[in-house]
C-alpha cells in the first residue's frame, strides 16, 4: 500500500509538473537561467513557462572580481565562469573592464618572477567564450577599477587602483531599453569625420537617445584628441547624458567580431541607451574637490536630481591622479561618498587617462540644469564624472 502510494502521488506530481503552467513556471521561477535554459529542452509546456520567466527577469546583474589569484588567467575569467552558473538574468549586453597591468600578463611578483603567460586577446576570448553567442561584448582594460562587490547593491564599492581586479555588467533585455555598441575609428587618411557614421551607429536622428557612455583609447595618439572632439561636439545635446573617459585600450567588441584595435589606431568605442523612460544625471567633481565635506558636496548635487534609485546603477570615471593621492592618502573618499548618498545603488567604473563629462540632469520632462553654460566644455583631466542611469521599473 505505501508503494502504491508513493507511486500515485508521483504519478499526481507528474501530471502537474506536465500539465499546469502556473505550477511549473512557479517552480521554474527558483533556478538560475543556465539551469531554466536546460530546463526549457523538456517539453513544449515546459520551454513556454521558461520563456515568459526570462522576460520578467529585467534586473541588471554583474559578476565582480577582486581577489587574485593564478596567473593562467585573470581573476574576472574565473569569477564569470564560476558565478554564469548562478545568474538569473539572460545577458544581451555585456560591459566588462578589467585592470590594465595584469590582464594583459604584465605584472610581476616581488622577486621578480616571471610575467604571468597570457596575453590580452587570448583573455578576452576566454571571457567571450563564456557568454551567450548573440550577445553584444564591449570590453575595456583601464589603470584602475572600481567595483561594488557582488551579491547585494548595498555592497561598499571599492576604489582599487592597483592590483588585479575587475568587473561584468550584464543587461539583460529590458522593455522599452535598447542598449548597443558602437565603434568609431579615427581614419588617418581623411581628417574629417563622417558624420553619417553617427546615424548608422543610432547616435543620430534617435528621439529616444537618452544616455551616451564614451571611452576613447590610444588617447596619445597624434590627432586623438581631435577626433574625440568630433564625435563628443555633435552629440552634446541637452536631452542626452555623455559620460565616460579615456582608457588603456579596448579588448572586445563582439557586436563587429573585432577582438583588438590595430597597434597604431586611436579612436571611441562606446554604450547607447535609448528608451524614453530611462533617467539620467551626472556632475563632474573637479580639481577643487580635495576632502571628504567637497566630495559629498558634489554627491548631494546629483542627490538632487532625484533620479530613482531602483533598477539604477551608477558610473565613476576618475583620472589616475585622483584616488587616495590626491586626497591626501585616505582612500575610497568618492565611492564611499557616492554610497553614503546612493544605500542601494551599485557603482561601477574606472581610473582613466582623462574623463568625458559635466553636469547634467535628465529626467523624465527632460528638463536640463548645466552648471556650465560652455557647450563643448565636455573634455576633461584631473577630475571625477559620477553618472546615475535609471532603467525604468524593473519587473
Amino acid at each position: 500500500r505505501g508503494i502504491g502510494g508513493a507511486m500515485e502521488y508521483a504519478a499526481k506530481g507528474g501530471y502537474v509538473l506536465a500539465n499546469l503552467a502556473e505550477v511549473v513556471e512557479r517552480v521554474l521561477g527558483f533556478l538560475p537561467t543556465k539551469a531554466l535554459l536546460r530546463a526549457a529542452c523538456v517539453c513544449r509546456l515546459w520551454r513556454e513557462c521558461a520563456r515568459r520567466t526570462l522576460r520578467t527577469r529585467q534586473r541588471i546583474a554583474w559578476v565582480s572580481a577582486l581577489e587574485p589569484g593564478p596567473p593562467e588567467n585573470h581573476a574576472l575569467v574565473r569569477a564569470l565562469a564560476r558565478e554564469l552558473e548562478k545568474v538569473h538574468v539572460l545577458p544581451q549586453t555585456v560591459l566588462y573592464i578589467a585592470d590594465a597591468e595584469t590582464f594583459s600578463g604584465h605584472e610581476e611578483g616581488h622577486e621578480q618572477k616571471k610575467a604571468r603567460k597570457r596575453n590580452s586577446k587570448e583573455t578576452a576570448l576566454a571571457l567571450e567564450k563564456l557568454l551567450p553567442k548573440r550577445c553584444q561584448v564591449l570590453g575595456l582594460v583601464t589603470p584602475g577599477i572600481v567595483v561594488t562587490p557582488m551579491g547585494s547593491c548595498s555592497n561598499q564599492p571599492q576604489e582599487i587602483e592597483e592590483g588585479e581586479a575587475g568587473f561584468a555588467l550584464l543587461f539583460p533585455k529590458i522593455d522599452g531599453v535598447k542598449i548597443h555598441t558602437f565603434h568609431f575609428s579615427k581614419d588617418v587618411k581623411n581628417r574629417v569625420f563622417d558624420e553619417s557614421k553617427f546615424a548608422e551607429a543610432g547616435l543620430k536622428n534617435n528621439p529616444d537617445l537618452r544616455v551616451v557612455l564614451l571611452f576613447g583609447y590610444n588617447s596619445w595618439k597624434t590627432g586623438a584628441t581631435r577626433f574625440l572632439h568630433q564625435i563628443v561636439n555633435p552629440l552634446n545635446e541637452k536631452s542626452i547624458i555623455l559620460a565616460g573617459g579615456q582608457v588603456e585600450s579596448f579588448t572586445s567588441l563582439t557586436s563587429e567580431n573585432n577582438h583588438v584595435q590595430p597597434g597604431d589606431a586611436c579612436g571611441v568605442v562606446g554604450l547607447a541607451f535609448s528608451g524614453p523612460q530611462i533617467q539620467s544625471a551626472t556632475v563632474l567633481l573637479d580639481q577643487d574637490v580635495a576632502d571628504e565635506k567637497t566630495a559629498e558636496a558634489a554627491m548631494q548635487r546629483l542627490k538632487a536630481a532625484n533620479i530613482p534609485e531602483h533598477n539604477t546603477i551608477g558610473f565613476m570615471f576618475a583620472c589616475v591622479g585622483r584616488g587616495y593621492r590626491h586626497y591626501k592618502t585616505k582612500k575610497n573618499m568618492e565611492a564611499d561618498a557616492f554610497r553614503k548618498f546612493f544605500p542601494n545603488v551599485p557603482l561601477f567604473g574606472f581610473f582613466g587617462h582623462g574623463e568625458i563629462g559635466c553636469d547634467r540632469i535628465v529626467t523624465g520632462n527632460f528638463v536640463l540644469r548645466e552648471c556650465n553654460d560652455i557647450k563643448d566644455d565636455l573634455l576633461h583631466g584631473y577630475t571625477t564624472v559620477m553618472t546615475l542611469i535609471h532603467l525604468g521599473s524593473a519587473k
